[in-house]
């Protein structure tokens, strides 16, 4: 395929930074050139945001239903573009093209979903004190919108933002990862080819300082970011200066709790797909597991089974199901904390080294699927995101109370995602409400849904992200309170 180039997309507009900055996309499995793509800067925000105000005034008062019916009719060109966008996120970021189509779809179902939320946003003509008042309660849009999108699932997480903000009336301005930008550049065309106003969405691949004036800007309402928890903490400093609406969606440290009666094959197997999915790189992957001692043995043996058994390789081949990781900073880490657990007396079930791949491949980016067992509650890596391809394995009691298992789940401060497996449906359940975490998955390893909230407790974040949840977090309620000067009979 040919390099792709990309520009600024400001208000429709796809222009150059103004600092004339570029960087080459190379592709993490091969070191071949992707694209380029332009880089912004604060300068560049404030002119995005200039064109967003511009912009706002049209889309705001743009009937709901023609709202959606552009909406509708991108994601329809998403779902007619999928095999050049995956092709170019497998390029770019390294999951496995079936893995890349898969978030391509979604992104288009959650436009779809949103376009028809949009249309059945209610007020209400509330109860009053007085037969002469009448009051009135309406949803507003918020005004410019800001977002920021991390590289492990740029274009999911990107119609995540941009299709409630949308939906609500908004104009948005969304600052993309320089690492991953030339697949989410696709789908912002299908937005303009769809018919959306100039001004209504800019894509910014930007730097730190686009992101702080995303942030501090005084003319932005409200920031929406997908980011480490270091960031999400900078974004609400700056955002407090102009009192924004903030929704953090920030790291994560998913425990996945297998009990004494769990079907030990379809747990290891769920465990290891959300561990390994998206070499790690995933804020609800499976970080640590915490399995009854009793099935331990037979259970760690799986998931280091299920590990061995992923064929790693460029995305692009069919019969890859695992890729490289998309930075050298995800092996570093991953090494540093295998090397820290096994030193506080973790045993090595799988992995733990770089892999052995075809010489056409970039071998420094490939990490074998690696399974720690019996590793210690005080290791690195069972308080730590990892954030890579390294899952940790826990043994405790098997004669311990619900509270005393929650007690270990909830150790930490992290809140994104917690998973229970166990045949005891009415144990499990027990067990979920235990725990203190924004979603729970029982006998499943996903707790993301369409038309359910997504988001984190304590220090994953806070705001909701999917359902209408949501959309209502992209709007504002106004009140307005009338007298009427003849009260009815």
């Amino acid at each position: 395929m040919s390099a792709a180039e990309r520009l600024l997309c400001i208000g429709g507009a796809w222009v150059p930074s103004l600092s004339g900055e570029v960087t080459e996309i190379t592709d993490p499995a091969t070191g071949d050139l992707v694209g380029t793509s332009s880089i912004g800067g604060a300068e560049d925000i404030d002119r995005a945001v200039e064109a967003a105000t511009r912009g706002f005034g049209v889309w705001s008062t743009t009937p709901a239903d023609v709202r959606a019916q552009i909406m509708l009719r991108a994601a329809a060109l998403i779902d007619e573009r999928i095999d050049r966008i995956a092709d170019l996120l497998t390029r770019e970021q390294g999951k496995p093209l079936p893995d890349s189509r898969k978030e391509i779809a979604f992104g288009a179902q959650v436009i779809r979903y949103y376009a028809e939320q949009g249309r059945r946003v209610e007020g209400s003509l509330r109860a009053t004190a007085q037969r002469n008042i009448r009051s009135i309660v309406s949803w507003e849009p918020l005004g410019v919108v800001g977002a920021i999108v991390p590289w492990n699932y740029p274009v999911d997480l990107y119609a995540w933002k941009v299709g409630p903000a949308l939906a609500a009336g908004n104009s948005v301005i969304v600052k993309p990862p320089v690492e991953t930008p030339l697949a989410v550049g696709e789908f912002v065309r299908c937005f303009y080819d769809a018919g959306l106003p100039e001004g209504v969405l800019s894509d910014i691949p930007g730097a730190l300082s686009a992101g702080a004036r995303l942030s501090e800007h005084p003319d932005i309402a409200a920031i929406t970011a997908t980011a480490s928890t270091a960031t999400g903490k900078a974004i609400m400093r700056s955002a407090a200066e102009t009192m924004k609406r903030v929704t953090l969606e920030l790291g994560g440290h998913s425990p996945f709790i297998v009990l004494g009666d769990a079907d030990v094959a379809a747990a290891a197997k769920a465990a290891a797909r959300r561990s390994f999915s998206n070499a790690g790189q995933i804020c609800i992957a499976v970080n640590r597991i915490l399995v009854d001692a009793r099935i331990a043995d037979d259970f760690s043996a799986a998931v280091a089974a299920e590990a061995q058994a992923i064929r790693l390789g460029h995305g692009i081949n069919p019969e890859v199901t695992g890729g490289p990781v998309t930075t050298a900073a995800v092996i570093a880490k991953a090494n540093a904390h295998i090397d820290q657990a096994v030193a506080s007396g973790a045993v090595l079930r799988s992995g733990g080294r770089l892999a052995e791949v075809d010489s056409s491949l970039r071998p420094e980016l490939f990490f074998e699927p690696t399974v720690l067992d019996q590793v210690p509650v005080d290791a690195l890596v069972m308080h730590e995101e990892t954030f890579g391809p390294v899952v940790a394995v826990h043994r405790f009691d098997g004669n311990s109370t619900l509270d005393e298992i929650a007690q270990l789940a909830n150790r930490g401060d992290y809140g994104l995602a917690s998973y229970v497996f166990g045949d005891d449906l009415d144990r499990a359940w027990g067990l979920a409400e235990r725990l203190h975490s924004g979603g729970v998955g029982v006998n499943v390893n996903d707790v993301s849904e369409l038309q359910a909230p997504f988001g984190g407790w304590k220090m994953s974040g806070f705001g909701r992200e999917l359902g209408p949840e949501g959309l209502h977090g992209m709007m504002q309620q106004r009140h307005v309170r009338i007298h009427r000067r003849h009260a009815p009979a």
